[in-house]
């Protein structure tokens, strides 16, 4: 938690973006994992809820009475069988206090509020629910069916929030760095331990460990395959093979719920046969690429069709594709290789304020999403300002599946050398992830430690440690 001022100054700061109305931030309830007394640990509250509150505590609602100028935190005391099992914890009142929050209520006398606003005409402002049991909250209190409810979800509030937690604060970025730390940990933990007959599960679940160890939890299910072609491959029991490349895609979530996201893939015997090496150098030049040209001003989409034309080019020097570069891309070809996009934003969630709409997050009037497949999966697209966190995490994947599928149709058969991309198809896929934070003038990747990614450095790391 910061400091009392900085909730007392943010929520100062939606008041006036807001205008007017009635504020509901619901914070999050226990979610049971199979049954009512076993949920999933550790507790994980919302992160605007967080932003705005920075109260770690399950079963919370911050109301804030913009036309009033009133501020009061919702819920209830636990009683002394909570206490017995959980042991004692500070109280509503207490919390409001160290959030400086003047005024509390246990939680039955929200529906009273709500029925006095709605009665008088007022604007309650909430944002779209991810929980089902919030969702039921809303519709008892507001009448709305939980069908309704991302239509009926407050556009200004949607707005005020994402504008101010793109821009990530000094104290926001110290975080973030803490959480780079310990997703260093991981990550050199599994490449300090993967080597061929071990299991994905394995090796994944050491990563998982370590961010349990050094932080809160991981910032997203962890993702540890030798098939990297596959986007969210989770862990397998399949044995890791000499001569083979694994993917590790994976991150922490610290004490004070900052995320970490980074990318590595690697040899598993330590060593890059040739081949692998000509299409790794190609994933690793273009992630360096994005520090030569994201800079405040610069639309992230301009960024990632940057890379692409890069990928491209370097994938014609190997003969993978051909044809002029700009044409190639312009048609979308590049996504045979590179399906998604540059990155996303970042901060309390990995996949920052996704849950508020990626059209307000990642666009905004002048940059719209593409429908184009490869660059619709941009989450990214608009200008960029100082302050703002990002992934970097250009990718060449081999999709058996989708090589197949564009053959058959005779899609961008100019661009692609379909003949030698068949004997690609047991490759797999490479990516290459950091964080990056946007600078006055340029850009720079977060984390005082880089986890190791050229390719002499990652042959080295790998054996000698």
């Amino acid at each position: 938690m910061f400091s009392k001022e900085t909730y007392i100054t943010r929520r100062a700061e939606l008041k006036k973006l807001v205008r007017s109305g009635v504020v509901l931030l619901f914070g999050n309830n226990d979610s049971p994992a199979n049954y009512p007394a076993n949920c999933y640990y550790p507790f994980r509250q919302d992160s605007t809820f967080l932003y705005y509150f920075g109260l770690n505590r399950d079963g919370l609602v911050g109301v804030i009475d913009i036309d009033e100028g009133t501020e009061t935190l919702v819920g209830n005391d636990i009683d002394i069988e909570d206490i017995v099992w959980f042991g004692s914890v500070d109280s509503v009142s207490d919390m409001a206090a160290k959030t400086g929050v003047a005024a509390t209520a246990p939680m039955k006398q929200l529906q009273a509020i709500c029925n006095e606003a709605l009665r008088r005409n007022r604007q309650v402002h909430f944002l779209p629910p991810y929980r089902h049991d919030t969702m039921i909250q809303i519709f008892d209190l507001l009448g709305i069916h939980p069908s309704q409810q991302k239509e009926a979800a407050s556009m200004e509030l949607i707005k005020a929030v994402v504008n101010m937690r793109s821009k990530k604060e000094p104290q926001e970025i110290e975080e973030i760095e803490k959480a780079c730390a310990i997703g260093y940990k991981m990550h050199t933990t599994a490449m300090r331990l993967t080597k061929p007959g071990l299991t994905e599960k394995f090796i994944g679940g050491q990563v998982d460990g370590v961010a349990a160890s050094y932080g809160s939890k991981v910032s997203f299910a962890t993702i540890f395959t030798q098939h990297g072609e596959i986007m969210h491959g989770i862990p397998r029991w399949d044995e890791l093979e000499s001569g083979r490349l694994v993917l590790c895609d994976a991150g922490a979530e610290n004490r004070n719920n900052y995320c970490s996201d980074n990318t590595r893939t690697y040899p598993v015997n330590g060593k890059f046969t040739q081949r692998q090496l000509e299409i790794y150098s190609i994933v690793e030049a273009c992630h360096d690429y994005v520090l030569e040209v994201a800079k405040p001003r610069v639309k992230y989409k301009d960024v990632h069709l940057a890379v692409c034309r890069l990928m491209t080019d370097r994938l014609k020097e190997l003969g993978l594709m051909k044809g002029d570069t700009d044409e190639a891309v312009t048609a979308g070809a590049h996504a045979m290789f590179l399906p998604h996009g540059l990155g996303h934003m970042m901060g309390m969630d990995v996949h920052d304020m996704e849950g508020l709409g990626q059209v307000y997050v990642g666009f905004d009037d002048e940059t719209r999403p593409s429908e184009q497949f490869g660059t619709n999966a941009l989450r990214m697209g608009r200008k960029l300002e100082e302050g703002f966190v990002v992934t970097d995490e250009p990718g060449i994947y081999f999709i058996p599946d989708l090589i197949d599928d564009w053959k058959a149709k005779g899609l961008h058969k100019d661009f692609i050398n379909y003949d030698l991309l068949e004997t690609y198809k047991d490759f797999g896929g490479i990516r290459i992830e950091d964080d990056l934070l946007v600078t006055a003038d340029g850009c720079r990747f977060l984390g005082e430690e880089r986890i190791p990614y050229h390719p002499k450095d990652v042959e080295d790391y790998m054996a000698n440690n």
